[in-house]
C-alpha cells in the first residue's frame, strides 16, 4: 500500500512538473500569435497578453505582400525539400554496412567517422573549400555543408543492428537478395520510425538554417527565409513596414508565427514515430 502510495505521488508530481514545463513553452508562443493579430499601437505599448487587442490581419497582408520574404519562402521549401532527401539518403545510406558485423573496415570506418565529431577544420577552411568547389553564391552551398550528421549515422546505425534480425536478413540472401535488395525490401521497411525521426531532424535543420546562407550567399534572390528574415528585421532593410513603426514592432511577431508555422503543423504527424526510433537508436552499453 505505501508503495502504491509512492508511486501515485511520484506520478503527481511528475504530471504537474511536466503540465509547467508545457506552460513555460506555450504561453510565450500564445503571446506572440496574439501580438501578430493585434493592433500595432497596442503591440508597442505592451497591452497584448494571451488574447489579440483591436483584432487585425494587417501585419499579414504586409508580409504576404513582400516579393522578397515570399520567395525566400519558397526558396526554404526547396532546400528543406531537396536537402531532406540527400540527408536522409546518405545517412541510411552509410549507416547500413556499419550496422553489418560482417562489413570488412566497420571498426576503423566507425572510429573514423567518430573522430570527425570532435575534430573540424573549422570556419575559414570550410569556406576555401566551398570556395574552390565553386559552390559560393549557389544552392549547393546551403544543401551540401553539413548534409550528412555523424550523430545521425550513429543512431541509424544502432537502430538497425537492435531492431533487425540478423536472421531476417540471412533469409533474405539465402532467397538470392543481394546487399542492396536486402536493403531496400528489408532494412528499408523495418526502419520507418528512424526514418521519420530522421526526417524530421533534417526538415528542422534546413528550415531554420540561415548561417551557411549568410557566409556563402551573395545573391538576395537565393537568401532562404531565414535569412530574408534576418536581413529585414535585424538590419532593418528593405521595404517589411516602411514608414511606420509601430507596425515593424509588430511585423516580428508575424514573421516569427510564419517561419515556425510549417514546422508546428508538421511536427503532430511525426509525434508517433519520434520517441520509438530515438528510444531504439539509442547507443546501448
Amino acid at each position: 500500500m505505501k508503495r502504491w502510495n509512492r508511486e501515485k505521488v511520484f506520478d503527481v508530481v511528475i504530471t504537474v512538473i511536466m503540465l509547467l514545463v508545457a506552460l513555460a513553452f506555450l504561453l510565450p508562443l500564445l503571446n506572440v500569435l496574439a501580438c501578430s493579430f493585434s493592433s500595432p499601437e497596442k503591440v508597442v505599448a505592451g497591452e497584448v497578453g494571451l488574447f489579440p487587442v483591436e483584432f487585425t490581419v494587417r501585419g499579414y497582408q504586409e508580409v504576404f505582400a513582400n516579393d522578397s520574404l515570399m520567395r525566400g519562402f519558397l526558396n526554404t521549401l526547396f532546400y528543406t525539400f531537396l536537402g531532406t532527401v540527400i540527408q536522409v539518403t546518405l545517412q541510411m545510406l552509410c549507416a547500413y554496412p556499419l550496422s553489418r558485423p560482417d562489413f570488412k573496415g566497420r571498426k576503423f570506418l566507425n572510429i573514423f567517422l567518430t573522430l570527425t565529431m570532435f575534430i573540424s577544420g573549422g570556419m575559414i577552411p570550410t569556406y576555401l573549400l566551398i570556395s574552390n568547389l565553386g559552390m559560393l553564391d549557389t544552392i549547393w552551398a546551403i544543401i551540401i555543408p553539413g548534409c550528412v550528421s555523424v550523430f545521425n549515422i550513429i543512431v541509424i546505425r544502432t537502430y538497425m543492428q537492435n531492431s533487425i534480425p540478423a536472421e531476417l536478413q540471412e533469409a533474405a540472401r539465402i532467397d538470392g537478395c543481394g546487399d542492396f535488395q536486402i536493403f531496400l525490401r528489408v532494412v528499408l521497411p523495418l526502419c520507418r520510425p528512424i526514418l521519420f525521426v530522421m526526417v524530421l531532424y533534417a526538415i528542422v535543420g534546413y528550415w531554420n538554417n540561415y548561417f551557411n546562407a549568410l557566409l556563402y550567399i551573395q545573391s538576395t534572390d537565393l537568401y532562404p527565409l531565414q535569412r530574408v528574415l534576418q536581413d529585414m528585421l535585424v538590419t532593418n532593410s528593405g521595404s517589411l513596414g516602411a514608414g511606420d513603426p509601430n507596425l515593424q514592432e509588430q511585423l516580428k511577431y508575424v514573421t516569427i508565427i510564419v517561419s515556425s508555422l510549417p514546422l508546428l503543423v508538421i511536427y503532430p504527424f511525426f509525434q508517433k514515430y519520434f520517441e520509438k526510433g530515438v528510444v531504439m537508436g539509442g547507443v546501448k552499453g
